[in-house]
């Protein structure tokens, strides 16, 4: 490649390693594999180490990836977190310790030791300590630059608040999640139907890089110290001297850390982590080789980016062939039905595989399998199998297209997919997958409002197969319910009161508590204003629905497919044999004095929550919004109005004071 065509390549990676390294750093939301990307820088560096004359300041080459979100405060690293250089094989590796060697012999020093760790896959970060007691926690940010994390930090059950010695240190580590808390935060988010994370890596940068503290506290995120960056008053001579004291200090030491003689039992090393990789709880990305002699590592000294005393050995990602043999289907508890993969059982980076999720629909057709075909494996950030590609040459003709099934594989009710989504769901209310979901919704405070019957007694009861029905709520006797927690007649009550309470609800209420897609307390509301009854909306033609103000045709859509479901109309019946109401209850002087019109709440106001202000309009046939058109017919403007204010001003629209709003409702 001549230089003209360099420059041009050169320019291309650089483009491409800066837009992942923010989704990857910044966005925490990575598009390719750590092997894909590597493997662009390694093309990059050679690149310019070929053309050193097109090197520039701002190359990833010669820079830490991330920045500082905002949001954050800004903390200047004392002494730089730096980067790594990568190597990928043992040809790397031996240079590196003729460099070693050079700078040692030419100063005399005898101490050759290595240091080989962990390179632990999360999010490096820096704790500052003053008189032994934890005073700032930063990212690495740009390695000179950081977030102020210590709010964050201090959620961490294994960093000390305070340390057993009263001096100044600043420490680094590596903040990630443990394999096995990966797999059931991932799993607790896809059924809560929420974005998958990518990788315990991303998964523990974003939990830090929070803006609210009490939702990093919730993510299982630890720390490993691997390093210290500044001490006062002590002086040590090598690295692993260094790691030893920080563990008497109670600091949670990384906890692979071996001490190698010379290159060849550095090798050594790298060789058994990368055997035993798979039993490690957490993830790894590589292992580090450190210089231990800590004068030599100063001789030695840094670049802007990286060490020269210490260097990182990337492990490539092990694939293996096998047989995709059949594809199932799992429901979640919010419905939605995944494509499993059966495969032919295959030992991959030390696990045997079986199984393996296939995501949704356009995954598959996406990877275009087949069942029967050869397809590829790997395990992603070592801790999920997936399937990233198949070897279409071995395909015999024998092979069946995949297709997703048209009802759900566990209670045979309609599957849907609507426009827009990848998911394909279960419409039936009473398919036992998601059973515990649907109950916990329809007892909520928004729907039937049955005091008592929280979560946890939902979960005993469908243990004990004391209920495997909503309607089954309003045939829990007394003895049943008391015999739930030790005397427990009191609570028995008063859950047989509420379940009885709620059987006069109104029949917005019950609308709710079905838990249609789409349909909430809002559109309820609405619904049973229209059709007075639940007979009268199950009978709703979509034409009919789409008619009615404030339900589009999605929603209509979502109300007929679930109201055409036999297991609907059969919990009806049992809901109306048990007593409930499923008709709208009208008021004697109901007040329809705000109907046709919409309201917009701006600000704070005084004598009113903004639910308490809605729910009054609501109650007086009108509707709020949340943005102003000129369909807006008011705009309640309290203290601290902003930008609603001033476009309801330009557009005209009538605006109110709090006092005039309490006018109105007089």
């Amino acid at each position: 490649m001549d230089k003209k065509q360099a420059e041009k390549r050169i320019e291309e990676l650089r483009k491409k390693t800066e837009y992942y390294a923010k989704k990857y750093y910044d966005d925490d939301k990575p598009e390719i594999s750590d092997y894909e990307y590597d493997m662009m820088m390694l093309e990059l560096r050679t690149l310019e180490n070929q053309y050193p004359e097109l090197i520039t300041k701002t190359s990833l080459t010669q820079r830490v990836g991330g920045t500082v979100k905002e949001g954050f405060q800004k903390v200047v690293h004392e002494v730089p977190l730096q980067s790594l250089q990568d190597v990928f094989n043992f040809d790397e590796i031996d240079a590196f310790d003729e460099r070693v060697k050079k700078a040692a012999e030419e100063n005399g020093i005898e101490n050759r030791n290595y240091v080989v760790e962990t390179k632990i896959d999360g999010l490096s970060s820096a704790l500052e300590y003053v008189e032994g007691k934890f005073v700032r926690g930063a990212t690495r940010g740009n390695g000179l630059v950081g977030e102020d994390v210590t709010e964050n930090l201090k959620t961490i059950k294994t960093i000390p608040q305070e340390l057993p010695e009263k001096i100044n240190i600043t420490v680094r580590g590596e903040v990630f999640i443990s394999k096995k808390d990966f797999e059931k935060l991932n799993q607790e988010r896809e059924e809560n139907e929420e974005e998958l994370f990518a990788n315990a890596r991303n998964a523990a940068a974003g939990s830090l890089r929070q803006l609210d503290s009490s939702i990093t506290k919730k993510r299982p995120l630890d720390i490993y110290i691997f390093n210290v960056q500044k001490i006062e008053g002590k002086e040590f001579s090598s690295h692993f001297e260094e790691l030893e004291y920080l563990s008497k200090l109670g600091f949670n030491v990384n906890p692979v850390r071996i001490l190698c003689k010379n290159i060849k039992e550095v090798r050594s090393a790298i060789n058994k982590i990368g055997e035993e990789r798979e039993k490690l709880t957490f993830g790894i990305d590589g292992a580090v080789v450190k210089v231990d002699d800590l004068n030599l590592r100063k001789i030695m000294g840094t670049t802007t980016k990286v060490p020269k005393w210490a260097i990182a050995y990337k492990y490539p990602p092990e694939k293996k062939e096998t047989i995709l043999k059949d594809i199932e289907f799992q429901v979640g508890r919010t419905g939605v039905i995944t494509p499993l993969a059966i495969l032919e059982p295959v030992r991959v980076a030390g696990s045997l595989i079986s199984k393996t999720t296939l995501h949704n629909e356009d995954f598959v057709k996406e990877k275009d399998l087949k069942i029967g075909d050869t397809v590829i494996i790997q395990k992603a950030g070592d801790v999920i199998p997936e399937i990233v590609g198949v070897d279409i040459s071995k395909r015999t003709g024998n092979e069946k297209d995949f297709e997703m099934p048209k009802v759900c594989p566990v209670c045979g009710a309609t599957a849907v997919r609507e426009p827009g989504e990848a998911a394909v769901r279960c419409t039936g209310i009473e398919c036992p997958a998601k059973l515990y979901r649907n109950l916990v919704h329809f007892v909520s405070r928004e729907a039937m409002n049955i005091e008592g019957l929280g979560e946890n007694i939902i979960g005993i009861l469908l243990e004990r197969k004391m209920i495997s029905n909503i309607a089954d709520i309003y045939d829990l006797k007394f003895e049943d319910i008391a015999s739930l927690k030790k005397n427990g007649k009191k609570f028995a009550q008063n859950l047989i009161d509420s379940i009885n309470a709620s059987k006069n609800n109104d029949l917005y209420r019950l609308i709710t508590a079905l838990g249609i897609r789409h349909v909430g307390v809002k559109a309820a509301k609405v619904l049973a204003k229209k059709f007075n009854s639940i007979d009268n909306l199950l009978k709703a033609s979509l034409a009919e629905l789409s008619l009615v103000e404030d339900i589009g045709p999605v929603m209509a859509q979502s109300i007929v497919e679930f109201f055409e479901q036999e297991q609907t109309k059969d919990l009806i019946k049992r809901l109306e044999k048990a007593g409930v109401n499923t008709k709208r209850i009208k008021e004697d002087d109901e007040d329809d004095r705000f109907a046709g019109k919409t309201f917009v709440l701006t600000g704070g106001l005084d004598n009113y929550s903004r639910e308490e202000a809605s729910d009054i309009i609501e109650k007086f046939g009108g509707k709020t919004s949340s943005s102003v058109s000129k369909k807006t017919s008011y705009v309640v403007a309290g203290e601290g109005s902003g930008s609603k204010l001033i476009k309801a001003q330009k557009l005209g629209v009538t605006i109110l004071t709090e006092q005039e709003f309490m006018d109105m409702i007089k």
